[in-house]
């Protein structure tokens, strides 16, 4: 019997011996295949990551070029509105050479009949281009009894009279214009001191 027992506890030592064998190979497979998944994992992360730095990058650039698409709107817009506010300004600094020969002409003396109806011609005219440059926004610019004002006034003269104040406007020597809120000719002045 005990030569049986020994048979039978080697055969339970080699069956034992086997299944540890088997075990631990089992184990090596499932650390091998742990650390393939680990790095696939890592690889992707690592994917991932990049992917998430490209589309924040991408997004990014999407918000930059929104805003800049905005602002060449805005000042687009803009410049059209200047455009349209702004668009007689050179027709007017055009006419006004011709505005300034008038009144040189208005201011004439006369004593003759023909040269009265002549003038009243002419005055009827002048106030018609002075009614459409108004209609347009263009106005003269005040000058004479203001103060001198060095955004609408060119100072080409100096006065000392002692009844008028200082800087005072004594003599207008040409209109000025604006159109709206731009200048396009200073008002040419004689300024008291």
């Amino acid at each position: 019997m005990s030569e049986q027992k020994n048979k039978k506890e080697k055969v339970e030592q080699e069956i034992e011996k086997e299944a540890t064998e088997e075990l631990n190979i089992v184990e090596e497979e499932m650390e091998a295949h742990n650390e393939q998944v680990e790095i696939e994992l890592t690889e992707n992360e690592k994917r991932l990551l990049e992917l998430e730095e490209k589309l924040a990058v991408s997004e990014d650039r999407y918000l930059r070029l929104q805003a800049d698409f905005e602002n060449v709107k805005k000042r687009n817009i803009a410049e059209r509105a200047a455009t349209q506010k702004y668009r007689s300004q050179t027709i007017a600094e055009e006419l006004l050479p011709a505005l300034d020969a008038f009144q040189k002409a208005l201011d004439t003396q006369s004593d003759s009949e023909q040269m009265e109806a002549l003038l009243t011609g002419m005055k009827m005219v002048y106030s018609q281009i002075k009614v459409a440059l108004e209609k347009e926004g263009i106005e003269e610019i005040p000058a004479l009894g203001e103060q001198f004002d060095p955004n609408f006034h060119q100072a080409v003269m100096q006065d000392s009279d002692d009844s008028k104040e200082s800087n005072e406007i004594t003599m207008e020597l040409q209109k000025g214009y604006k159109l709206k809120d731009r200048v396009i000719r200073p008002s040419m002045v004689k300024v008291n001191q």
